[in-house]
């Protein structure tokens, strides 16, 4: 079932393959037949062993093997004390790796348990708040602001729902959805519209979905399932020590044999020439070194953690000293995943700040939003909490302005008109603030050239930017006449806001570091190829066109040719 085109399929379409009635939800006997077909709505966890196995694991690397038969030779010839020594240092460095591994894995764990813990589902026809791992194929969801999205639905139904995929599809900003069945077949996760993917969250709006994919079956759920089949390999340390192991045993083995056939050719006692030759191969193995090699890993993982680097096996810390790409995701990792106005256009400039002039600009970014304020942290969608608090900064304050020009209506954002209106009493007047997408918005407005502003439009969105206009309108209406969207026409324009999701402090000068030491970084993500060229450029990832893969070229190309060209590509979007 999970290879099914979900997004094609219409209402009719839906309930033929899922055999099921989606006004009424599923029955309780069918939703248990289900889950005993498909298995539970959750990600197989592998990597979960008991402490005694991480313990027992560690006796598995060749020096150790090495060091165990040593303890056992000495026992043998009676020497106890090297016995007793020789054990408590392997034991000691079977503690210091068991304990390193289990700590990391109670963190992994700490970790998986912040996905969507319940969800409310419609069962039996009616509205049950269930645990999400109860979800099976057929099952009605409904989303609302706030919530996770359990698993993975075709959208019913809803309005105004806006989800954040980043975590997914690597966009900075949230993505619109609509209702209705898409034509195209061949369509990447982040333009399937109709789709909501287990893992995202819901930034605003309301919606019902059904649930036609569940745990190992979701597009989250396959990416777990990549990162299983991922080959195991040893450490460069690893290796080294094995191998300088196996050539220290063999050297061993070899001169001891070659003292014991010289003695024993010189007639010397054939016991008393194995004894000496046990001895010397038990002096010659270096019985610390696991040890220190052990502590010396354990106090560097100990350092990272300190850094928010959590390290799951010990040897994997020297791996970093071979390290010579890095693949990095931009948005959340080298940027902050909130988005952030750097710019505006206002009276024909660019400008960085809103100036004293352009009051009405700075009242309609902090009035015409939803942001909810909660004392002193304030919630809401990423790119409306963006225009708050810059306007905040600017001393427009959203609070203190309500009192002054409280709400009177709205009308909300949708996919077709691509703005929103909201309402404001001033005295006997309404005042109107609109947002929006500039070509939606500007051909309403009667005082531009409307040529040029979309020019400077263009320019800050090639520039990497996500660029939105604002204008009002003075109504002498009531507020009750006022709620039709032909109010929209005749506006007059405030300005336009260019935001961003803006990098981290720390990246320019890691990424500098990266390249010094002999590192090439490389950024991946699911952004337009301008934004991402824009970030990297930034960062320092590369500074010329030529440099830059989309996730197209990939689908496309040879793998003989990608591996050629990855040596060059220093940025890929739209992955």
């Amino acid at each position: 079932m999970k290879d099914t085109s979900w997004h094609t399929l219409d209402v009719a379409g839906l309930k033929q393959t899922l055999g099921c009635e989606l006004e009424r939800g599923l029955s309780s006997a069918e939703v248990a037949s289900r889950l005993q077909q498909y298995g539970p709505n959750q990600l197989e966890d592998r990597g979960r062993s008991p402490f005694w196995q991480m313990f027992l694991r560690q006796f598995l690397d060749f020096m150790i093997l090495i060091l165990l038969v040593a303890a056992l030779i000495s026992g043998v010839m009676g020497d106890p004390i090297d016995t007793v020594v020789i054990l408590v240092i392997v034991t000691l460095n079977a503690v210091i790796g068991a304990v390193q591994e289990f700590r990391a894995q109670r963190a992994m764990e700490a970790l998986g348990a912040m996905a969507a813990p319940t969800v409310r589902v419609r069962r039996d026809e009616r509205v049950q708040i269930l645990p999400s791992a109860e979800l099976v194929p057929g099952d009605l969801v409904l989303l609302e602001a706030g919530a996770i999205v359990p698993a993975d639905l075709r959208l019913l139904e809803g309005a105004e729902l806006e989800l954040d995929e980043s975590m997914l599809t690597g966009e900075s900003h949230g993505i619109a959805k609509q209702f209705e069945a898409l034509s195209s077949i061949e369509l990447p996760v982040s333009e399937r519209s109709n789709m909501a993917f287990k893992g995202s969250r819901v930034n605003r709006g309301r919606a019902e979905g059904v649930v036609v994919a569940t745990g190992v079956s979701t597009e989250l759920g396959q990416i777990a399932e990549l990162l299983h089949s991922v080959p195991q390999f040893d450490t460069p340390l690893q290796q080294r020590l094995t191998a300088f192991g196996k050539r220290l045993g063999l050297a061993v083995l070899s001169i001891c044999a070659l003292i014991f056939l010289m003695g024993w050719m010189r007639g010397e006692p054939t016991l008393l020439m194995f004894m000496t030759a046990v001895s010397l191969a038990v002096a010659a193995i270096p019985e610390a070194l696991p040890a220190v090699v052990s502590v010396a890993l354990a106090l560097g993982a100990r350092r990272m953690s300190k850094l928010k680097a959590l390290v799951r096996n010990l040897p994997a810390v020297e791996t970093l000293g071979s390290v010579t790409f890095i693949c990095a995701d931009k948005t959340g990792t080298l940027t902050e995943n909130r988005m952030q106005v750097q710019k505006y256009f206002v009276t024909g400039q660019v400008l960085e700040t809103i100036p004293e002039s352009a009051v009405d600009l700075g009242r309609a970014m902090a009035l015409s939003n939803d942001v909810e304020l909660a004392g002193d942290d304030s919630q809401g969608e990423p790119t409306e909490l963006a225009l708050y608090h810059a306007a905040k900064e600017a001393g427009y304050d959203k609070h203190s302005l309500l009192q002054e020009f409280p709400r009177v209506g709205e009308l909300p954002f949708d996919s077709e008109r691509k703005r929103m209106s909201t309402l404001h009493r001033e005295g006997e007047s309404v005042r109107l603030y609109c947002k929006g997408a500039p070509e939606q918005l500007l051909p309403l407005c009667s005082d531009i050239d409307q040529t040029a502003v979309s020019v400077q439009a263009e320019e800050l969105a090639a520039s990497g930017y996500r660029v939105l206009a604002l204008a009002m309108r003075e109504l002498s209406l009531r507020p009750e006449e006022s709620l039709s969207p032909e109010v929209e026409n005749g506006l007059t324009f405030l300005g336009i806001v260019a935001l961003i999701d803006p990098p981290r402090e720390a990246v320019p000068q890691a990424v500098s570091d990266c390249i010094s030491a002999g590192i090439t970084p490389v950024m991946i993500t699911g952004d337009h190829p301008a934004t991402a060229m824009v970030i990297a450029s930034r960062l320092g990832f590369c500074s010329s066109d030529a440099q830059l893969m989309v996730g197209e070229d990939i689908d496309a190309l040879d793998p003989a040719v990608i591996r050629e060209r990855v040596r060059d590509v220093r940025v890929y979007a739209r992955v």
